[in-house]
Parts: C-alpha cells; structure tokens; sequence
C-alpha cells in the first residue's frame, strides 16, 4: 500500500494550537535551563565552601602530638634528671618532686583559665575569658597554623602550648632548690604563671594583635616567653629564699653528673619537638627549626668545652651537658628564621658566654642561683633574642626580618625592647609573688631542716638507702 501525501489547510484550533506550543516551549526553556543549571550551581557553592573550610592534615596532626609528646619528655624526665644530677644526695627527690607538682599544676591552671588568657582574643596585652574551662573548644573546632587554609584540631594546640607553660614554671625551681619550702614552691608558681607568664605569651605569640607581635619580634619557640622570663623569676628567688647553708664555704658539689648528662641528652631530644614542633606543621619550616636545633646545640657543646679547657686546664663532662642546655636555650628564638650557619653563630657564642654566665656575672651579681637558671637560661635567651634580629637577615643567610622591620638595626631594636619587657614584667610580678608567698606559707625550711636534707625532712624519703 502507498500512503499518499496529503495536504491540509490550517484552521483557528490548528493555530490556537500551535501558539500555545510555542508559548509553553518558550516558558519551558528556561525553566529547564534552570534546573539544569540550579543543582550544577549549587554544587559550585557548595564545593566553593568546602575548598574555603580549613584543611587538617593528618601529617600535621601526628607531628604535632609527637611534639607535645617530646616536650613532656623534655621536663619529665629530661629536666627533673638534669636538675637532681646537679643537687647534693639528700635533695635529689626534692627537686625531683618539685619539677613534676610544679608542670603538673600549671598544666591544670593552663585548660582551666591559661589558656583563654593567652590566646582567647583580648587586647594588646592580655586576652579574655571568652575559652574560660575550654569553653567553646570541641573535637570540630580548629586553631589556626602559619599557613591560610591549613589548621589543627584545637585539643593539639591547647595541648601542645600546655606543656610549654609547664616546663617554663619547673625551669625556675633550679634557682632556689635545696632549700625553699614546697608550698611556697607551688603557691609561687600559680601566681608567676597567672600573672607573669600569660601576658608575656600574649604578648609575644598572639598574633596580630600582641603588643610584640605586632611590632614584628621574633620568637619562633620561647626565648622570651620561656627562657628569659624563667631565667628572671629563678634570679629573683634566689634573693628572696637567700643562699643555702654552707654557700661560700663549703663544697655544694653535684652528687650525679651522669643523672644530668642523661637529663641534658633528653632536654636535646625533647628539644626537637620544643623548636620544630613550633612550626605547628610538618613542612620545611618545621626542617629548617630541627636543623637549626641540631647545630645551634653541637656548636655551644664545643664553645662551652674549649673555653672551660682554656680557663681551666679541662673540659668537665658537666660543662658540656651546660653547654648543651645553653645552645638549646640561644636557638630557641631563631630556629625558624636564621639559616644553618646563623645556628652555628648563635650557639658558639651562647656556649661561650654562659661560661662567664655561671662564673664571672654569677659572682657580680651576689646570688645563690644554684643552678644556673639566670646564667644558663636568663642570659642565653637573651643573647638568643638579640642575634636573633642579626641573623634572621636574608644578607646573613636567615629567612626573613619580622613585619615592618626592614633593618637589622630595626629587629634588633624590637628584639631588645621584648627582652626588656619580659625583664621588667617577670622581675616585677616574681617581687610580688614572692612577697606574698612570703606573708602566707613563708619561704624558707627550717636550718635544721635544711642540713638533714629537704627529701626527707619534707617527702619523709631517701633517694639512696643505705
């Protein structure tokens, strides 16, 4: 069969609708347009807000908690042997139980109230309560890293600043051990953290709006936070408590140089954490800082070693393990800014002036600092912040001057107005402190107490049984 073609005529209703199909073609283009292009927006946005969420990288994540981890290892045991080396027998478990209350406590104080006061916004000086007993901190909130886009779960950042504020109270037992009271130890340490500590780091790591920070000094790690403010709060104590019975006149030797090698090879380990972990990263920076670590130290050893061979005929085992603690100090501000040979530079000339730091300026300065926290700490922190500001130079191969600082003469001049900052502030808050330690618990054990040994005459132990 052949079908035809047929022709036909249009009439009104052929019109009609054809009008009304093309009507409701026109309408229907852009409504499809539209639901086609509405979910592909949509998801545009929405992949636009997940590119533009913080990324925490797990990388990130694990290096950090190791750090925190190394820093623990720094003051338990690392800094609790090296001090109890350096101690006569019968107050070896004193300072050992002291390092431990004293991190212990402010660790607490820290996730209590430090940690809002540090870093929970505030003004040029002091943050706020906002964080009050980690009010707001969560599995899903973040604190920033040093770089955009990057972050940390905020529990590693509140840990990992915690230890920091811990072992920076149980350095400055060292200046009055073997004779201070332990409630006056503890009451004091609440007090200089509160008031001493905490505005410091404010100032010096809250960014942008810390007094220091905003002025562009550079402390990568704590050589004011920590060093120079420890080193300030030990040499006040060491005037307030007085000097030991015997000082002067008798021997007050070490009584275990190997439990403070072995203390002084841990505070080298724990230290990597410390600076590298500073970088809040896994990435080159964090390299350059562990690097810098490494060789800061060895050169100090070295330093320390020869000029103590020049001035007395020997090297001793315990000038190394100084020198080793004076360059980790010295480094510590740099780490992250100066170049190799700048470590080198700054812990050569730490190991050597902490020498005269714990002999000459020891004895100007009249004070029964028993274990060197302002001659080791105090002064290598501050030879650390100012050489600072000379070799974070790109010219002396460093990284990078602080922000708005286009001269060495201008770092510097910042580094030395945060050193002078941290002397006056530590100086002045442990006068106070002190003092009211003084009014309520008192300083000081009783002199019989103090010749029979503060471990068994306050712990009722005996590190050594015969």
């Amino acid at each position: 069969m052949k079908y035809a073609k047929m022709k036909y005529a249009k009439t009104f209703d052929d019109r009609s609708r054809e009008r009304m199909c093309k009507t409701m073609l026109w309408t229907a283009l852009p409504l499809a347009a539209l639901l086609a292009f509405g979910p592909a927006h949509a998801q545009d946005a929405a992949a636009a807000a997940e590119a533009a969420k913080p990324v925490v990288d797990k990388g990130d994540v694990a290096w950090m908690l190791t750090s925190t981890l190394l820093v623990l290892l720094m003051t338990v045991p690392g800094l609790a042997l090296f001090y109890g080396g350096l101690v006569r027998s019968k107050n070896v478990l004193s300072v050992l139980m002291q390092v431990l209350a004293v991190f212990s406590l402010i660790v607490l104080l820290w996730v209590s109230y430090g940690y809002s006061l540090a870093f929970a916004g505030g003004n040029a000086f002091i943050g706020t309560f906002d964080k009050l007993l980690l009010k707001g901190v969560d599995k899903d909130s973040l604190a920033a890293t040093f770089t955009a886009g990057v972050a940390l779960p905020e529990y590693v950042f509140v840990a990992f600043q915690s230890t920091f504020a811990g072992i920076t109270g149980a350095l400055i037992v060292g200046a009055f051990a073997e004779r201070i009271k332990f409630a006056a130890v503890l009451l004091f340490a609440a007090i200089w953290f509160t008031f001493a500590y905490l505005p410091i780091a404010h100032m010096v790591w809250y960014g942008p709006d810390g007094y220091l920070f905003a002025k562009g000094a550079i402390d990568f790690a704590g050589g004011t936070v920590v060093h120079i403010n420890a080193g300030i709060a030990g040499l006040v104590g060491a005037y307030f408590v007085g000097k030991r019975v015997g000082y002067g006149r008798e021997a007050l030797k070490p009584h275990n140089v190997t439990f403070t090698m072995i203390g002084a090879s841990l505070l080298w380990v724990g230290w990597f954490g410390f600076n590298a972990g500073s970088n809040l990263e896994a990435t080159s920076g964090a390299a350059l800082a562990f690097l810098n670590t490494l060789l800061a130290t060895a050169a100090a050893a070295l330093a320390w070693s020869l000029v103590e061979k020049i001035a007395k005929g020997k090297s001793s085992m315990l000038g190394g393990a100084s020198g080793v603690v004076a360059g980790l100090v010295a480094i510590t501000p740099a780490c992250g800014t100066v170049g190799p040979f700048g470590a080198i530079a700054i812990g050569a000339i730490a190991g050597a002036a902490c020498v005269w730091g714990v002999h000459g300026l020891k004895r100007l300065l009249r004070a029964d600092d028993a274990l060197d926290v302002f001659g080791v700490h105090g002064l290598g922190g501050i030879i650390g912040a100012l050489l600072t500001g000379v070799f974070s130079a790109p010219a002396l191969g460093g990284f990078g001057l602080g922000a708005g600082n286009e001269t060495i003469a201008a770092q510097v001049g910042v580094q030395a107005l945060g050193v002078a900052i941290t002397v006056a502030w530590s100086g002045l808050v442990s006068v106070v402190a002190f003092v009211i330690v003084k009014a309520v618990v008192g300083l000081r054990v009783a002199e019989e107490a103090e010749r029979e040994g503060l471990d068994i005459t306050t712990h009722g132990e005996s590190a050594y049984e015969n």
